[in-house]
């Protein structure tokens, strides 16, 4: 039987995130884009209720809440109030996944409690100047020196990149072996050699930082891998099938903000003497509009629980961050059409969510690979 009833956790997380959501993020969200502003007032306030480390183990200080479908809750709130923030957040728990599926207690102890403790942030960092979508091009290098790895080279367009507390750093022990070289590290933020560098200047989610990270002769533990030597790409996969239907609830809370945006507008513009919603024409944009959210949220809940399963959900992880990004961007757009003249205007807030709906259809694979992961599921 299918059953959508949440749990009395789910249904608490929900209303703790919608609060924050309109409370601290909205009264800010304008200004935070408009300067590009780093929302650490933010960050601080989420991490003292649990929003930022909720996923982190109850026995490192976090709330020990491991399902994806109650982070897609938590985020959709989250990616209502604003993209950028939610993309800020959602940076750390991106990078503790693969630290929870292939991370020890003992790493876990000694890597993920200060990160709590501090209400710190998380960067996983994957992407290179020339590794995107290829994750096996990536030419960032591991090289063993006794019972440490010495680490050098670029990663690019890294959620908290340059500011984050710790990382979660892919590179390859043997460049020659493809995607097989591949391995991954936990990397404190204050390691020498790793440092920040450029900072991107972005067409959506401004106040999200967006960052290279530049390892020049970083000193690595051993113990600090995640895993065995070559296990990287698997670990990687997996862990972006997992993020995708957090992706989805990003789009998700972009796309529900944009419809509900342009439906109270168009309760009150009036032209020609009557509201503009009395107009079948804007009628049946919203009522598509409204359809095309709640049908990209069953599809973003379907995905979360199938990775409770224990089966393998890449099909279905990607066909949810495809069509959820997909809604976000028609969305978007048909709510700035909706507002007219105004829509197109900073000072109102349709503008921002379709500049911030773009990037759901890019990041974390984009989605053209994930039609070619779609089809080669269902064509083998």
């Amino acid at each position: 039987m299918i059953d959508f009833t949440l749990t009395d956790e789910q249904r608490e997380m929900r209303d703790l995130a919608h609060t924050f959501a309109e409370q601290e993020i909205r009264p800010v969200a304008a200004e935070l884009d408009e300067k590009e502003e780093f929302p650490w007032e933010l960050v601080r306030k989420a991490g003292e209720l649990g929003l930022t480390t909720f996923a982190f183990p109850e026995s490192v200080g976090g709330l020990g809440i491991t399902d994806e479908l109650t982070n897609c809750i938590i985020t959709e709130e989250l990616s209502w109030g604003c993209a950028g923030v939610a993309t800020v957040l959602g940076g750390t728990h991106l990078a503790s996944i693969p630290i929870l599926l292939a991370g020890t207690d003992e790493q876990k102890q000694r890597l993920l409690r200060p990160v709590v403790e501090r209400n710190g942030l998380c960067a996983m960092a994957l992407t290179e100047p020339d590794a995107g979508s290829d994750v096996a091009a990536m030419t960032t290098t591991a090289r063993r020196d006794g019972d440490s790895y010495i680490l050098n080279g670029t990663k690019r367009f890294i959620t908290n990149g340059g500011i984050a507390d710790l990382y979660v750093m892919f590179a390859t022990v043997d460049r020659a072996a493809g995607h097989r070289g591949v391995t991954a590290f936990i990397i404190p933020g204050d390691t020498p050699g790793l440092s920040g560098g450029k900072k991107e200047k972005k067409l959506g989610i401004r106040c999200s930082h967006t960052g290279e990270v530049i390892l020049e002769d970083v000193r690595v533990p051993a113990a600090n891998r995640l895993g065995e030597e070559g296990s990287g790409f698997r670990l990687a996969m997996t862990m972006l099938d997992r993020s995708r239907p957090m992706v989805a609830a990003i789009a998700l809370g972009i796309a529900r903000a944009a419809y509900e945006y342009a439906r109270d507008y168009a309760k009150e513009r009036v032209q020609f003497g009557k509201p503009i919603a009395a107009n079948q024409g804007l009628q049946f944009m919203l009522a598509d509009m409204v359809t095309k959210v709640q049908a990209a949220r069953l599809m973003t809940w379907w995905s979360a629980k199938v990775t409770e399963t224990g089966r393998q959900y890449l099909y279905e992880s990607s066909m949810a961050k495809n069509f959820a990004s997909d809604v976000a961007m028609e969305v978007a757009t048909d709510a700035v059409q909706i507002f007219g003249g105004y829509g197109y205007i900073r000072e109102y807030p349709v503008e921002k969510l379709f500049r911030d709906a773009k990037i759901t259809q890019i990041y974390e694979g984009t989605n053209q690979i994930q039609k070619m992961v779609v089809a080669s599921h269902i064509l083998k």
